[in-house]
């Protein structure tokens, strides 16, 4: 497919990374079509939105044949929309990808088929299921939904098995609905994702590895490339390789990965752009954006590599002060245009730097100008070694 005739790709859900991939798929001469429930969808400043729920066939009808391929901004569209999508479109990543991706049992079986080790786990339908789950696993542990959880949603961590009735307070009218499972708590050293992309033609790549610091379950920072986990590099893109092929993927994807004594164990996969891949638009070669919008309409892809080192601020529940970014050698600022929510992903900012000394240098004095000296912390201690 030749984006020089305006092709024009669907986005279902309106959130930032549509709207970073509609910014992305401009300069390929590409049009682009939002879906999304609701009024206020941030993607919607960039890009037509059409209003509509995931069941609204009608719309959904008029929007197929208003586009070339249609893809997501998020992992949630129910599965069933995909799969009626298909029938009339090109969807990408497929809907079987989806599915996967959407339930956390059926994804860490298909990372242990491909060779990748995960934590313990168990399914939970029961009460009694939970208690045998506790015996099999083990405690600490990590009871979670099945099903729509991210960001730490829908998670009960229990210390010991007296803490049962609680997470199953918590969690059991889920059981019913979205399937439980139990996961055994890591100790992990370190939190790292591997971004990948692969073409219509299966031409695969990956970035280089992203070192993640979370707070509460969410995204605080990210450092890229992170020379402590660099030998890591090889394993991981293996891994995200046969995971690839495996669910005949096409698209960008993010591979959450923990590392537990030089072990990397799977943690999640997220069949879209990632949020910790966001330093990819000035600190690589080709972002993420740009490369998912080339693979789903079987454009080639860009270069992956990096420019130098990047490290990527999240911003989480209101925007700081952009003015120390804005004076900062190499920083760029991103506002996502969302209106400010306690835990809503409103923003970030990527410093950019030719090598680690000046990265430091640039994040140490952001940090205090901030006053967000614990957001830089880890970083500071892998770029100084």
């Amino acid at each position: 497919m030749s984006a020089s005739r305006q092709s024009v790709l669907g986005i279902l859900g309106g959130g930032q990374l549509a709207r970073m991939l509609a910014l992305a798929a401009a300069p390929l001469g590409v049009n682009t079509l939002v879906v999304d429930s609701a009024a206020d969808a941030c993607a919607g400043q960039v890009a037509p939105l059409v209003r509509a729920d995931w069941t609204d066939y009608a719309a959904l009808e008029e929007f197929a044949r208003q586009v070339d391929v249609v893809t997501f901004d998020f992992e949630n569209v129910p599965a069933e929309t995909a799969r009626w999508l298909v029938e009339r479109v090109a969807v990408f990543p497929n809907p079987r990808a989806l599915a996967v991706a959407q339930d956390r049992l059926a994804e860490k079986t298909l990372f242990r088929e491909c060779g990748l080790a995960t934590p313990e786990f168990m399914a939970v339908d029961t009460r009694a299921d939970l208690d045998r789950a506790l015996a099999a696993v083990g405690a600490p542990a990590i009871l979670k939904t099945r099903r729509l959880g991210y960001d730490g949603k829908g998670q009960f961590r229990l210390k010991s098995a007296a803490d049962a009735d609680a997470a199953w307070t918590a969690l059991g009218a889920q059981a019913t609905k979205h399937g439980l499972i139990l996961e055994a708590f890591v100790p992990f050293q370190r939190e790292l994702s591997v971004l990948a992309v692969r073409g219509r033609d299966g031409d695969f790549r990956t970035w280089p590895l992203t070192r993640n610091w979370h707070v509460d379950g969410v995204l605080s920072l990210s450092l890229a490339p992170a020379q402590d986990i660099a030998a890591l590099q090889p394993r991981a893109t293996a891994l995200a390789r046969t995971l690839a092929e495996r669910l005949d993927y096409v698209g960008v994807f993010a591979l959450e990965l923990f590392v537990k004594d030089g072990e990397l164990l799977g943690n999640e996969m997220a069949p879209r752009v990632h949020n910790s891949g966001h330093w990819t638009i000035e600190g690589a070669h080709t972002s993420q954006f740009e490369n998912h919008v080339r693979a789903v309409l079987g454009l080639p892809l860009g270069d992956t590599g990096a420019r130098g080192l990047a490290a990527m601020f999240n911003w989480i529940g209101e925007l700081p002060d952009a003015a120390p970014v804005l004076r900062t050698v190499d920083a760029h600022w991103h506002d996502y245009g969302k209106q400010a929510r306690p835990g809503r992903k409103v923003g970030h900012a990527t410093v950019c730097a030719p090598d680690a000394a000046a990265l430091a240098e640039r994040l140490e004095a952001l940090g205090k100008a901030l006053g967000r000296e614990a957001q830089v912390a880890g970083a500071l201690g892998v770029l100084r070694g």
